[in-house]
């Protein structure tokens, strides 16, 4: 977790918290009530690194130590709600693993069975499987940058089929 606040601190620019303000929505869960929030309103700098900070924190994987926001314990927002839908517009869903989502993955080949976990609707499949491993043990740069590549190519697919690339 150091590691990544140094990172975090390193390029976010001394006014983010205003750029960020209202604009982006970051889903984190009260360890205490385990009720899921997402935080778009950041007072300072500060705040908004913590927010990213609970948001990143998964029990042990993370350390056992959860960040604290405003006189509370937060850790992931994934571990309650890992595709909160915003209250006004469309929100566009996106994934590592392959589901049912706007932008994700698509597993061919496989049964169409799904399971339903933290709100996200994940395809079973043993890509899946290896994503996850992936996620909590990244793989070599090379990977990780052919990773990114799908991931952009998706995107893209995604925006042509919308209409909203030019």
């Amino acid at each position: 977790m150091a590691l990544l606040r140094s990172g975090i601190e390193s390029i976010l620019p001394s006014n983010a918290h205003e750029l960020a303000q209202n604009r982006l929505h970051v889903s984190i869960t009260n360890t205490t009530t385990r009720q899921n929030y997402l935080i778009s309103d950041f007072s300072s700098r500060e705040d908004l690194i913590k927010v990213l900070l609970a948001s990143s924190f998964v029990p042990i994987y993370a350390g056992l130590k959860p960040v604290e926001y405003k006189g509370q314990k937060w850790v992931d927002g994934g571990l309650t709600n890992s595709l909160p839908v915003l209250p006004v517009g469309r929100t566009v869903t996106i994934s590592p693993f392959s589901g049912r989502l706007d932008i994700s993955p698509q597993d061919k080949g496989q049964l169409d069975l799904y399971v339903n976990i933290a709100k996200q609707d994940i395809m079973l499949s043993l890509a899946n499987l290896v994503r996850l491993s992936q996620a909590l043990f990244p793989p070599s740069k090379r990977k990780m940058e052919s990773l990114y590549q799908r991931g952009f190519q998706d995107t893209v697919k995604f925006l042509l089929k919308e209409n909203w690339f030019e």
